[in-house]
C-alpha cells in the first residue's frame, strides 16, 4: 500500500506534516465596488461584478458578517475589490478578527502603524509600456516607494505575451525594493489585442518562469510544478475546467458528479449578501482561466492524487507551501 510516509524521506516528510497540520479554510471578499483604477482585462469590472449589489456601508454590519464567517469556520479572509484600501475601516474589521490578506494596486499605503503585519499582495501587470495600456498608468514608480523592504508586501506579478523575455528586468527591480514576487498569468478578459495567450507563448513563459526562480529564489515565491500546472492547463493528464475548478462558491455549486473542492468557499459581493460564481469572473471561459489561485488551489485539493510517487508528492508539497507562504500561514 502507498501511503504518505512510504514515498517521502525524513526532509520531506517534516515539511509534509507541517503544511498538514494547517487546514486553511478560505473564502473571498469584495470589500467595496470601487477602485482608483480601470485596468483592462479586470474580471471584477469586465463581467459587471460591480454591479451586482450595492455596498453595505454600515460597518456594524461589516462586524457582524464577518463574526458568522468566523462560526462557519474562515480561518483566512482574501480582501478584494475594487480596490479595498480605499476602505480601509472594513479591512480593519476583518483584520482585527482573523488571518487577513489583502490585494491592492499599491496606489494607496496600508498604514503599518494600523496595520503592522497585514499581508499585502500588490498587482503589478508588467513593465511601464505594458502597464500604461492595461492599466493607464505605471503603477510601480507608486507601489514601490509605498512598500519598499516591507516584510509584509509582496507583488502579484501578472505576466502577459508583451512581458516575455522581459520578466527578469521586471523581477530584478522588486529585488532591488525589497520585495518579493509571485508570478501569475493574465487571463485578458476584455481581448485586448496582443495580449491573449498562444500555445508556443505558454511554452516560453513556463521556461522563463523556471529561469526567474533559479536565478533568484531568494526573491520569487513559487515552484516550477505550479509553472508547470499554470502553463499547461493540466495536472496529472487532466484538464483546467468548470468540472475540474475547486474556487466555485459552495452554496451555488450544482456540478454533478462533485469535483475535489475547497470547502466551505464562498466569493461575497461587497453588500454581504449577495454571491458570486468562483473566484474569479462571472462570464470567464474557465477553460481560458489562468487564475493562479484557482491553480494552486486545484493542486491543494487533489492531494490523494499525488500520492503515487515520490515526485508526484514533493510537488504537491511545494503548492501548498507556496500557497502558505503567500498568506503568511509559514515563513518565507
Amino acid at each position: 500500500m502507498i501511503t504518505v510516509s512510504s514515498l517521502l524521506d525524513a526532509h520531506w516528510y517534516e515539511r509534509y506534516k507541517t503544511i498538514s497540520k494547517l487546514n486553511i479554510r478560505s473564502s473571498i471578499y469584495d470589500v467595496t465596488n470601487r477602485c482608483n483604477l480601470r485596468c483592462k482585462g479586470c474580471f471584477f469590472f469586465s463581467s459587471g461584478e460591480h454591479q451586482v449589489a450595492d455596498e453595505e456601508n454600515d460597518l456594524a454590519q461589516w462586524h457582524q458578517f464577518i463574526d458568522r464567517e468566523m462560526a462557519r469556520g474562515v480561518n483566512l479572509a482574501i480582501l478584494i475589490g475594487g480596490e479595498p484600501t480605499l476602505c480601509l475601516d472594513r479591512v480593519e474589521a476583518f483584520y482585527k478578527k482573523l488571518p487577513t490578506f489583502c490585494a491592492t494596486n499599491g496606489l494607496i499605503k496600508v498604514p503599518r502603524d494600523r496595520f503592522p503585519d497585514l499581508m499585502v499582495g500588490i498587482s503589478l501587470w508588467g513593465d511601464s509600456a505594458d502597464e500604461t495600456v492595461l492599466r493607464g498608468k505605471d503603477t510601480f514608480k507608486i507601489s514601490s516607494a509605498n512598500y519598499q523592504g516591507d516584510p509584509n508586501a509582496y507583488y502579484l506579478y501578472t505576466i502577459t505575451p508583451k512581458q516575455l523575455g522581459k520578466t527578469e528586468a521586471i523581477i530584478a527591480k522588486i529585488r532591488d525594493v525589497g520585495l518579493k514576487v509571485h508570478m501569475q498569468l493574465l487571463s485578458n478578459d476584455e481581448g485586448v489585442d496582443g495580449f491573449s495567450w498562444q500555445p508556443d507563448e505558454l511554452v516560453a513563459v513556463r521556461e522563463e518562469m523556471d529561469a526567474m526562480l533559479d536565478r533568484y529564489p531568494e526573491t520569487v515565491i513559487s515552484c516550477k510544478y505550479y509553472h508547470e500546472v499554470i502553463t499547461s492547463g493540466t495536472m496529472l493528464g487532466r484538464r483546467f475546467g468548470w468540472m475540474e475548478c475547486p474556487s466555485v462558491t459552495e452554496p451555488l455549486d450544482r456540478r454533478q458528479p462533485q469535483p475535489k473542492r475547497l470547502i466551505g468557499f464562498i466569493r461575497w459581493s461587497s453588500n454581504l449578501r449577495a454571491m458570486h460564481r468562483c473566484c474569479t469572473s462571472e462570464t470567464r471561459d474557465c477553460a481560458t482561466c489562468k487564475d493562479g489561485a484557482a491553480h494552486m488551489s486545484w493542486v491543494m485539493v487533489n492531494k490523494r492524487a499525488h500520492i503515487k510517487t515520490a515526485k508526484d508528492l514533493q510537488n504537491w508539497i511545494e503548492v501548498y507551501e507556496m500557497f502558505a507562504k503567500l498568506y503568511r500561514f509559514i515563513p518565507w
